[in-house]
């Protein structure tokens, strides 16, 4: 069996210190692997992912992440991922890593994503160049995020996001803003590459389950949705998902 513990929006700033690594006391009773899916930091400043970092030293499971908008904020995401690179977190763009478990194999491939909106009421790159520019960065990080997919071999593969695949877990959130927190074209790419589950934060009142055009079953795990500290998501030798008694998992 496979187990994922996952969470997103952590936000940790200067003050932050104990906040997290309190809950994750008991991870490796619970969980084979944290993935973590963006806004690691309040406003990018690689000082306040350094506190997140300590938080995250030496943790007996292996940490993967993906960077969110927040992280970017100062123009230093190059440094946030130094930080935590430096305290053994794997900082995904693009790219997958493999994490071996109990004769299984764990693919994740991640990507922060960018925003644009859900068929019938996306944007397109047409018009002024800042639109074209905007949607051009939205199709280029979701065919990286399709090649490294594809590319996995794992017996699990999941796609570890930042913003939102699908419309049904942005529920909650106020219509007007849809095109900031998501894009169709994310999931295109995992209905395409092929996942079987797909993880992303961002959308702080949005609601925690949902499912791709293609089956794939995709979670919101920002911490304001989940209201733990992280969730665990399981998976049995046969690839079927299993409920995990004390957190939330795939159903």
């Amino acid at each position: 069996m496979i187990r994922i513990a996952a969470c997103g929006d952590v936000h940790f700033g200067l003050d932050s210190a104990g906040m997290l690594r309190p809950h994750l006391e008991h991870l490796p009773e619970r969980a084979d692997v944290l993935l973590l899916a963006g806004d690691l930091t309040r406003h990018g400043d690689p000082a306040e992912s350094a506190i997140l970092a300590d938080e995250l030293a030496g943790l007996p499971v292996p940490v993967v992440a993906v960077l969110g908008n927040h992280d970017y904020h100062c123009d230093r995401e190059a440094d946030i991922v130094k930080v935590l690179e430096g305290a053994g977190v794997r900082v995904l763009e693009g790219d997958s890593t493999v994490v071996d478990v109990d004769g299984m194999r764990l693919g994740v491939a991640g990507t922060k994503g960018f925003g644009g909106g859900f068929a019938g009421a996306c944007g397109s790159e047409f018009g002024e160049p800042e639109m074209k520019a905007f949607m051009a960065h939205t199709r280029k990080l979701a065919w990286r995020f399709e090649r490294s997919l594809a590319r996995l071999e794992a017996d699990v593969r999941v796609g570890l996001l930042h913003y939102a695949p699908v419309e049904a877990t942005l529920v909650g959130e106020r219509l007007e803003i849809y095109p900031f927190l998501g894009s169709y074209l994310l999931a295109e790419a995992a209905d395409r590459a092929g996942a079987h589950l797909l993880l992303h934060g961002h959308a702080h009142r949005g609601t925690e389950q949902g499912v791709t055009p293609g089956g794939i079953q995709v979670r919101n795990v920002a911490q304001p949705v989940i209201r733990h500290a992280y969730h665990v998501y399981c998976f049995s030798d046969g690839l079927t998902s299993c409920e995990d008694p004390a957190l939330a998992a795939v159903k």
